[in-house]
């Protein structure tokens, strides 16, 4: 409050941790990077040395000091001493280069990191042995929600904060975490106290995911977390009893895990955190590898690194981000690029999911996605057939790790009195309106068991199901047997903290009920448009938009199971009994 209040501008962004050592230096050109090169020097037990000998006196050396004031004044004292230097190399944190202009400055930063490099470059890559990994590999998208589901952060009573994880893989990612020493590096922390705000300590090793114990390793997977979160508790508690500082431990979950012979997943809230987690990942391991190339990776210590991840200032950065109802959730919606998919993916989106929305119309599905926002993603499938279904559902994991929520949407109606109803066309309607809702769930549970944390199942059951219409028997049947569908999976998978509902709806601007249908239904009636699509007993017209808040109110009950909510305006006949 007291930074803020002496502000030129209050209502400015909060300046950088670093604010006091540019305004200490007389430049009014300063530039300040984490290059990886600089971090594999200075992250070594004799680095003012090392960097003497590879940048000579033309950068100064500023020992480790926490951000702040007295990291300010020591630069500055530092570039008193010798105002000739072009930068500052300050250990176990990175680089300054300073100018008269912008380009000066710049110019100096890109030297000196390509010094850096080069002298890396010529001590050739560093000898890793090698892990012995598994005849066979699990694939990523085996072992994605066994981890997501892992380093959810429990809340007590099956209510779980979730994670999104981004899994990141590549030769030179696969080579270096394929190291002998893989959990070693990782237990030394992080390569620039910076980082901490995102992977806090430092990743998480686990083995490598052997094919033929896949059953195994989910146990191996939490207890992996169990360690590193007792780990993060026993730091946390150690030195926090240094000093009469009050602070409020932070979650002890892993922010980046190392998987040998796959690559990396990083989590967090969003998946735009995950994927700085990611990115910070790679960055970590350049700057290792660099340091092991030259020496030894000694990062900043833990004590060092506590009072810095603990500050208030660093915290700021993340204060922004404040969760949303859904935030850290997935959710797939099937019949996505439809009015009632659509407005259902955009509600969840601005409410905090990534959504997957699923059409048979990839780029309608695709377009639905981008005007949801928030990372969603859109995925095109004929989801009667069951290969195409399972490669959707894939999709999610693939890009946000799992799933917490499906919305089995999809549907058609095809007309004709049930007696003269043709068996390819019954048939017809039963593969999507029934057995792709069976298929949708199955492929949703299956991914809900192996991250451990329940999830939702919601289905568009329709009015047809509990009130059938002349000549739509072909759809209602199929929809009758999807609501007693939802009923069955609360009964068969209540106890794994998986919630199932349906919304019965009707007389909504769909592709079911186009504007077609409205003016001959309506004309048949002896009604206006408007009259018709306002039968019902609050006298208002139900909107797409009103399915999509039954959806998303169902999907927040977190007690409520077995539940049929009717959205029609009220329709006494299609109400349950």
């Amino acid at each position: 409050a007291l930074q803020r209040a002496n502000l030129i501008d209050p209502s400015s962004p909060n300046p950088s941790v670093e604010k006091l050592l540019h305004a200490f230096l007389p430049h009014k050109f300063v530039d300040h990077t984490h290059s990886t090169a600089i971090l594999a020097i200075v992250d070594q037990d004799d680095s003012e040395a090392l960097s003497k000998k590879v940048f000579g006196n033309k950068m100064g050396f500023v020992p480790y000091i926490m951000p702040g004031f007295d990291l300010a004044k020591a630069a500055a004292d530092v570039f008193d001493a010798d105002p000739t230097v072009e930068g500052l190399i300050l250990d176990k944190h990175g680089i300054f280069t300073f100018g008269d202009d912008a380009k000066q400055a710049y110019d100096r930063m890109i030297h000196y990191v390509n010094l850096a490099e080069d002298f890396i470059a010529s001590h050739g890559k560093p000898h890793i042995e090698k892990a012995a990994l598994p005849a066979r590999l699990a694939k990523p998208a085996e072992i994605a929600p066994m981890l997501r589901g892992a380093v959810a952060v429990a809340r007590g009573e099956g209510r779980f904060d979730r994670m999104i994880s981004d899994f990141r893989t590549s030769d030179a990612i696969v080579d270096f975490i394929n190291s002998a020493k893989i959990a070693d590096y990782a237990g030394r922390g992080v390569s620039t106290p910076d980082l901490s705000i995102r992977i806090k300590t430092g990743p998480m090793a686990l083995p490598a995911p052997d094919a033929d114990k896949i059953g195994d390793y989910k146990s191996l997977i939490r207890q992996h977390v169990e360690k590193f979160a007792k780990d993060y508790r026993a730091y946390f508690e150690t030195n926090d009893a240094l000093d009469d500082v009050s602070r409020t431990m932070l979650d002890q979950m892993p922010r980046l895990t190392l998987v040998p012979g796959l690559g990396m997943f990083g989590h967090g809230r969003t998946l735009k955190d995950a994927k700085i987690a990611s990115d910070v990942g790679e960055m970590w391991i350049e700057a290792v590898r660099g340091a092991e190339a030259i020496g030894d990776f000694h990062p900043l210590s833990k004590a060092d690194l506590f009072p810095l991840e603990y500050w208030s200032l660093e915290q700021a950065k993340l204060a922004s981000n404040k969760p949303k109802l859904l935030t850290g959730q997935v959710v797939l919606v099937t019949g996505g690029a439809g009015a009632i998919g659509a407005a259902t993916a955009r509600l969840f989106a601005d409410n905090g999911a990534h959504a997957v929305v699923v059409d048979l119309d990839a780029a309608r599905a695709t377009e639905a996605a981008k005007k949801a926002g928030n990372g969603s993603i859109g995925v095109g499938a004929d989801i009667t057939d069951p290969a195409q279904m399972r490669a959707a559902f894939d999709k999610a994991v693939a890009v946000y790790g799992g799933l917490d929520i499906l919305v089995s949407n999809a549907g058609a109606a095809w007309e004709g009195r049930i007696g003269e109803l043709d068996d390819a066309t019954l048939r017809k309607s039963f593969e999507l309106n029934f057995f792709a809702h069976q298929s949708a769930a199955q492929n949703a549970v299956r991914i809900m068991l192996e991250q451990g944390t329940g999830g939702v199942l919601l289905f568009n059951t329709s009015k047809q199901a509990i009130n059938p219409g002349p000549k739509f028997g072909a759809y209602g049947m199929p929809k009758a047997a999807t609501l007693f569908l939802s009923r069955q999976y609360a009964v068969d998978y209540g106890a794994h903290g998986i919630r199932s509902n349906a919304v019965n709806a009707d007389r909504i601007r769909s592709g079911l009920l186009t504007d077609a249908m409205i003016a001959s239904r309506s004309s048949a009636r002896g009604v206006s448009e408007k009259e018709y699509m306002a039968g019902n007993l609050l006298g208002q017209e139900v909107t797409a938009e009103d399915v999509a808040q039954a959806f998303l109110h169902q999907a927040l009950a977190e007690r409520t199971t077995a539940n049929v909510t009717t959205v029609d305006g009220g329709n006494i006949a299609a109400a349950l009994r």
